[in-house]
């Protein structure tokens, strides 16, 4: 006992004077990416505890105020989501901190930009304080977090849409003739991609000799949106392109596929169920993968004012390294006009605390049952709803991209 108090205030030592470091290193340009690592070390810290901390959190009277002490699941979903409270609170206090902040003379500017000891202290205190509040206030923030994170997945098939048209422009713009065979090669291997894969998944879960009638509908569902894709991109009448198409194509295959893998590991439809234990941990880890992503790819976005994050008054300049964010418009120059702020810091703050909310929901499974199995994780039917709603609906904002100008010819949607 007394060799595990050691090590562990050896650690704690040795974080405090990591993070002591790392906060001493970032600079105005170099906050985004910051806010970044802090989400990043959530999920980690998040992980950890679901693993490791059950045993702990059993010991603790006012977690455990059961009669008959819960399987070992429940404390694990329930670590997962005092962690995911903590960091949705640090990131909501900052969001609402932030609203009306519109030039860098205003005192909130140097506080989103600053202070990163401070602010790491506000995150640790946050996250341990949860784990003293009574288990009623998770359980509220467990039913909130699926209506939250539903807004996230919304707002990463935006940021999506986003980044395939952005994309698609890019190479456009190059007018040379090895651009327009690159986005050729792409197309035409997201495609034989959505086709082959969506070939896989008929064999993985649609056995034979069983009834899987729902597993087929959302496979040839999947194909039917992918050439629709391709078919209103080519449209005469869309202004739109086939590159992007493929794009979403091969997402909302992948969609199909996380939601297909996520069904029980019982259920008979299920083809992978003998390698649940694998499917479920891959599953997971590029859920986390495709969070991280999403954020990170939030503030790379953040510094273009051409983007959802900006707000209409930023400067249009200086786009070209968003992450860090151009000099003048982060810095200001001394002496120089009040500047206005490159992007909506509110809902920057706003992205990462749904991301937070989505986090403690994918590591925990939705909170459908407790499993089996402790390593199954991001299993059941609720996630499965969740995974296809999702493909449904970045197939219909996809097609609404598409088709809205010619629905409403008036509006500016450029």
């Amino acid at each position: 006992m007394w060799c595990a108090s050691c090590l562990a205030s050896a650690c704690a030592g040795c974080a405090c004077n990591l993070c002591t470091s790392a906060a001493a290193s970032i600079t105005r340009r170099s906050a985004r990416l910051a806010y970044c690592g802090l989400f990043a070390a959530s999920l980690i810290l998040s992980f950890l505890l679901r693993q490791f901390a059950a045993p702990l959190l059993q010991q603790i009277p006012w977690i455990n105020t059961f009669d008959q002490t819960p399987p070992e699941e429940w404390f694990q979903m329930n670590a997962v989501l005092r962690v995911s409270l903590g960091n949705f609170l640090f990131f909501a206090i900052f969001a609402l901190t932030m609203i009306g902040v519109k030039d860098q003379n205003d005192r909130r500017d140097a506080w989103h930009h600053g202070g990163w000891i401070a602010k790491f202290a506000v995150w640790a205190v946050l996250v341990v304080l949860m784990f003293f509040v009574p288990n009623v206030v998770v359980t509220v923030y467990e039913i909130l977090s699926k209506f939250g994170s539903g807004l996230f997945l919304l707002v990463q098939v935006v940021m999506l849409l986003d980044f395939t048209n952005n994309w698609n422009d890019s190479w456009v713009e190059k007018d040379e003739k090895k651009w327009e065979i690159a986005l050729l090669v792409v197309t035409v291997v997201c495609y034989l991609s959505t086709f082959a894969f969506s070939g896989v998944l008929f064999m993985w879960f649609n056995p034979s000799g069983q009834d899987c009638g729902l597993n087929v509908f959302f496979i040839v569902l999947t194909i039917i949106l992918a050439f629709a894709f391709a078919i209103i991109a080519l449209h005469p009448q869309v202004n739109g392109s086939v590159m992007p198409a493929s794009i979403i194509a091969v997402y909302s295959a992948y969609l199909c596929y996380t939601g297909l893998s996520s069904e029980p590991d019982d259920y008979v439809c299920n083809g992978l169920h003998r390698h649940s234990k694998q499917v479920s941990m891959s599953s997971l880890i590029l859920g986390m993968l495709t969070t991280v992503l999403s954020v990170v790819y939030s503030a790379v976005r953040a510094g273009s004012s051409t983007t959802f994050l900006s707000p209409p008054s930023s400067p249009r300049s200086g786009a070209n390294n968003p992450l860090l964010g151009d000099a003048n418009v982060e810095e200001g120059k001394a002496g120089s006009e009040p500047r206005p702020v490159s992007y909506s810091y509110t809902f920057f703050h706003l992205i990462f605390a749904l991301a937070s909310m989505y986090s403690g929901m994918l590591l925990t499974g939705w909170m459908s049952v407790a499993s089996e199995k402790s390593e199954l994780m991001d299993v059941g039917w609720t996630t499965v709803w969740v995974r296809i709603c999702t493909e449904w609906s970045t197939a219909a904002l996809y097609i609404w991209t598409l088709v809205a100008p010619l629905l409403f010819p008036d509006r500016d949607f450029s």
